[in-house]
C-alpha cells in the first residue's frame, strides 16, 4: 500500500480547488494559480476541504503514480499558498549573475556572458551579484530553472568555484603536491 498516496490532502480555506471528471485539478489561491491533467486511471475526489486519491486495482502502474499524483496535488496547494523558492550561490573570481529585463546573464569565465530567459511563472532576484533567488508557484519550473542555472558552471571539487545551492555540501579534493 502506497503511505503517501492514502493519506487525505487538507485544503486551507483561502484555495479553491476543482476538479472535473476527467482528472483535470485546477487550484486557485493567492499566489497564482495551477492546473494539471492526472492519469485517469486515479480516481480524485474532493470532498468538503478534502481531497483523496484512489486508485482502482493493485497493478504495478496503478501503484507508481498513486504516491505520485497525490504528492503532486499536494505541491500545487502549497504553491499557490505559499511558493517555491531556490537559492544559488556563486563563488569564483570574476563569477557574477546579472538580471537584464527578462534574462539573467552570468559572467562564469567563458570567452561570453551566458544568457538565460526566465520562464513564465517564475521570478528571479539577484540581491548580490553572487547570489540567486529562484521563486515562484510551480515547484517543478522553480527547479528546473536552478538547475539549468546551476548547470551552466557545476562547483568543482578542487577550488571549490561555480555554482551551487545554498547550503550545498561540496566534497573537496586534494590537489597534486610537490614532492
Amino acid at each position: 500500500m502506497s503511505r503517501i498516496g492514502n493519506k487525505v490532502i487538507q485544503v486551507p480555506a483561502n484555495v479553491t480547488v476543482t476538479v472535473s471528471p476527467e482528472n483535470y485539478v485546477v487550484v486557485k489561491g493567492p499566489k497564482g494559480q495551477l492546473e494539471y491533467q492526472y492519469n485517469q486511471n486515479l480516481t480524485i475526489k474532493l470532498e468538503g476541504n478534502e481531497i483523496a486519491v484512489t486508485r482502482p486495482n493493485d497493478e504495478i502502474f496503478s501503484r507508481k503514480i498513486h504516491g505520485t499524483t497525490r504528492a503532486l496535488i499536494q505541491n500545487m496547494i502549497t504553491g499557490v499558498v505559499d511558493g517555491f523558492k531556490k537559492q544559488l550561490e556563486i563563488r569564483g573570481v570574476g563569477y557574477r549573475a546579472l538580471l537584464q529585463g527578462n534574462t539573467v546573464v552570468l559572467s562564469m569565465g567563458f570567452s561570453h556572458p551566458v544568457e538565460l530567459e526566465i520562464p513564465e511563472g517564475v521570478t528571479v532576484t539577484i540581491p548580490k551579484n553572487t547570489d540567486v533567488i529562484i521563486e515562484g508557484v510551480d515547484k517543478q519550473a522553480v527547479g528546473e530553472f536552478a538547475a539549468k542555472i546551476r548547470k551552466v558552471r557545476k562547483p568543482e571539487p578542487y577550488l571549490g568555484k561555480g555554482i551551487r545551492y545554498v547550503g550545498e555540501y561540496v566534497p573537496r579534493k586534494a590537489g597534486k603536491t610537490a614532492k
